[in-house]
């Protein structure tokens, strides 16, 4: 039987088509994690979604999937909607802010948030990908690959860095639009610096010896460029062609269109067969903004009682090539459609344990269901109506009640199984619910002893004692959760 075919939309060549690799049945697939200067908000974990529902959807075709997500820890600078970048390192920006005092250097920072982010990707209940690379961790690969570029002629260096010559690349602009040409006429921002050959092109890497996070290299003291990262990155796990590419909208230029011009003149070959990108996320019907106070994180919510499963269900309740508006009613939705499916999962074990006589009412009308959620997955992610045949198939669990047969209850739980993988929005680790039932059955007293004593060892900066504590707790399935005032909450996973 032929693989059913995986059509998403092409940000490339602007049209829906097959997802197609260079290896059959087995996607190589890069997507843009975030910069730990913060928690990551809710709009990046959209984008981070629809990465997650690629995988999801590619896997329940029977696809291999080789998945890598990076993790940016230096080089974003703060005005990064530019050709070239400017500003200073979001990274340096938010040590010295006050959320940033608590911490001894960046490197603790960069280590926290980092580990705040991998805690709200668990909440939300997202797969694990194959491989989390950071930038940090491959700076020699970046300068070796200005070298090369340098060497090939397409990059040159002057007293400030070395900077990508975007003429010697004249496909420049395909993914975008912003060609050469559209950024000398003043379409997009660049960056004015008299040492460039041109003000459209773009730093590989920026000589400065007194960035917090330097290394040396050929050009002295400094670090790189953000867009040669996920170059570097995407090569060493995934070689010099990759099937698939996403992120959000914003990453398209300057971040993408950067990428593709630095790994195709290092390798002669496409860099990407296809590229994703998820569209805006609003919040109430208003651009998020700290100032306006709907600036939303996962912790946040679950702080304030919202199911983590229910932010995943807003999150993928719409199109993810449409801007969605995440509301205060549309969360309410949410946990209202995820008390269904643990209502249906319910009835599902009840059935299970009773083991009731009598005819599978439930199996033809569930397989059909989920082959129709699939196919909608399968025509653009088309998450709307995959949801839609999901509740429906919860529906029909929960109405079977206490009646419900064995063989009945046994199609429910391959029904409800397979909705959970390829959704997520059935059961997680993390759900509430399991986690007010797991911690009551550990000794309680004795680890708010220990978050007590971590508090008290990292006030007075013994942070091999905190880290310690830390490690055990986790060591014991025990997840905290900080904030920079503190440890806000614990759960047992």
């Amino acid at each position: 039987m032929s693989q059913k075919p995986f059509r998403l939309y092409d940000s490339l060549s602007r049209q829906v088509k097959v997802l197609e690799t260079q290896e059959p049945n087995h996607l190589r697939f890069y997507s843009c994690g975030p910069t730990v200067y913060s928690y990551a908000h809710i709009g990046n974990f959209r984008s981070f979604v629809t990465s997650d529902l690629i995988v999801r959807t590619a896997r329940a075709i029977g696809m291999k999937v080789t998945w890598v997500t990076n993790i940016t820890d230096v080089g974003h600078l703060t005005e990064d909607d530019v050709a070239d970048a400017q500003g200073e390192d979001k990274m340096e920006r938010a040590l010295r802010s006050k959320e940033g005092e608590q911490f001894n250097n960046v490197w603790e920072l960069a280590e926290y948030y980092e580990d705040a982010y991998k805690e709200d990707w668990k909440h939300l209940n997202l797969v694990e990908p194959n491989v989390r690379p950071k930038a940090t961790q491959h700076v020699r690969e970046q300068i070796l690959a200005a070298e090369e570029l340098i060497d090939k002629g397409f990059a040159y260096e002057t007293p400030t860095g070395v900077y990508f010559s975007v003429e010697k690349f004249p496909e420049y602009g395909k993914l975008s639009g912003n060609t050469q040409e559209s950024l000398r006429k003043g379409v997009r921002d660049v960056v004015m610096d008299e040492n460039k050959h041109d003000q459209s092109d773009f730093a590989v890497w920026k000589k400065d010896d007194k960035h917090l996070m330097q290394w040396f290299s050929p050009y002295g003291w400094g670090f790189p460029g953000w867009h040669i990262e996920c170059s570097v990155m995407a090569r060493a796990y995934l070689g010099d062609t990759i099937d698939l590419h996403s992120g959000g909208e914003d990453n398209k230029f300057p971040h993408h269109e950067c990428e593709i011009a630095q790994s195709e003149a290092l390798t002669g070959k496409p860099f990407c067969g296809h590229w994703v990108h998820t569209s805006h996320l609003q919040v109430n019907g208003q651009k998020m903004s700290k100032s306006l106070g709907n600036f939303y994180y996962v912790r946040g919510l679950m702080k304030d009682g919202v199911d983590p499963l229910a932010i995943r269900f807003a999150l993928i309740s719409g199109v993810y090539r449409k801007n969605l508006n995440f509301t205060d009613q549309g969360l309410v939705d949410a946990a209202t459609n995820i008390d269904r499916f643990k209502r249906a999962d319910e009835t599902m074990k009840a059935g299970l344990e009773a083991k009731r006589a009598g005819e599978n009412t439930l199996g033809t009308e569930l397989e059909k269901l989920y082959d129709e959620a699939l196919e909608a997955m399968c025509s653009d992610l088309n998450t709307p109506v995959a949801i839609a045949k999901s509740l429906e198939g919860a529906k029909l669990i929960s109405k079977e009640g206490d009646s419900i047969t064995l063989s009945s209850a046994q199609s429910a739980e391959k029904f409800l199984n397979l909705v959970n993988d390829l959704l997520g929005i059935v059961r997680g680790s993390f759900h509430l619910q399991a986690i007010q039932e797991n911690t009551s059955n550990v000794d309680s007293s004795r680890i708010e002893a220990l978050i007590q004593e971590r508090k008290e060892a990292k006030a007075s900066k013994n942070w091999a004692r905190a880290d310690e504590i830390r490690k055990a707790l986790t060591e014991e399935g025990i997840t905290l959760t900080d904030n920079p005032d503190g440890t806000t909450s614990w759960a047992q996973a």
